[in-house]
């Protein structure tokens, strides 16, 4: 078991810094000398061509595309992810004051729609192909057709403004982070519970659910305790990728709810190619990633010995 979390460990890193490197790739691509953007950024109108140079200089912009990722890849393999070329500030220092918010909202997100699929996954499960279940569906389908800006954008008009809850401009409000958290944990729950309700359809129809019924468990207990844990793994995977997404995610919806976290932080990189920037909320969120399906791997792996015999060929 421990070499198999170990190879997985090992591949996680390594896609966490292919997926800098893309990012890296893809930058040059976008329109614009990064250096006047980040004047202009700076409030300086119309930068000079000295001040342009002075910039590109300070920076290494001068220095050829690879050579850049390389240097900004050894200072991350030694903690060191470089100054905003924005701010002038350490990477990490601007990242890490706001991070604490984007965890909360992320963490809060996370409970509310693992606790709601499973919920939603076992109303559907229990009354199959009855008006529950259909209702369950069509929810379902419904959100997961709708753009998590768009729900949030809903909810913003209907309930705050409407219904005067909660602020516009929250300023870290704790009203604010149950919003935001709500409509990234709904959205995420979505394909969720799709994904637990077929598994949970599949097992009931199985021979030990079959065996309980005919000797007299009652249908919540089947659904439970004989179907539930059966259906679980696929579930408990899909948790694990998404983790990570709703790292990714969380800009939007912090810009969106003016939350204090990473989110504006970043979009604002991301407008003036603020590259240490958008490589180290990159690198973040990949690793977030690696984390969370490492932990999925190991759940996979003590829950099903099958997986431990296969893991390691």
């Amino acid at each position: 078991m421990a070499r198999a979390l170990g190879l997985r460990l090992i591949q996680g890193v390594l896609a966490a810094f292919g997926a800098s490197l893309l990012v890296w790739l893809m930058l040059p691509l976008a329109p614009g000398d990064p250096a006047e953007m980040i004047l202009q950024a700076r409030r300086v109108e119309e930068p000079t061509a000295a001040q342009i140079a002075e910039l590109r200089e300070r920076f290494g912009l001068d220095q050829p595309y690879w050579q850049r990722y390389l240097l900004w890849l050894a200072g991350v393999l030694q903690g060191d992810f470089g100054l905003s070329w924005r701010t002038g500030e350490p990477v990490w220092d601007g990242l890490m004051r706001r991070l604490p918010a984007t965890l909360y909202l992320v963490g809060l997100s996370f409970v509310i729609s693992v606790a709601w699929s499973l919920a939603l996954a076992l109303v559907a499960a229990r009354w199959v192909g009855r008006w529950p279940d259909r209702l369950v569906l069509a929810y379902t389908r419904v959100l997961a057709a709708l753009p998590s800006f768009v729900l949030a954008l809903l909810l913003l008009q209907f309930v705050v403004v409407g219904l005067g809850v909660g602020l516009v401009l929250s300023g870290g409000a704790g009203a604010t982070l149950v919003f935001a958290a709500a409509v990234l944990g709904i959205d995420r729950a979505a394909g969720w519970t799709q994904l637990l309700r077929a598994g949970l359809i599949e097992h009931l129809a199985r021979g030990p659910a079959d065996v309980a019924r005919a000797r007299g468990a009652r249908p919540r207990r089947v659904l439970t305790v004989y179907a539930l844990p059966a259906a679980m793994l696929p579930w408990l995977t899909a948790l694990g990728i998404s983790l990570g997404g709703l790292i990714g995610g969380a800009p939007i919806l912090e810009t969106i709810f003016t939350w204090p976290g990473i989110g504006a932080h970043v979009l604002t990189a991301l407008s003036v190619r603020d590259v240490p920037v958008i490589q180290a909320f990159v690198l973040i969120a990949a690793l977030a990633y690696v984390g969370a399906s490492l932990l999925v791997d190991a759940l996979a792996l003590l829950m099903d010995p099958r997986m431990r015999a296969g893991a390691v060929r």
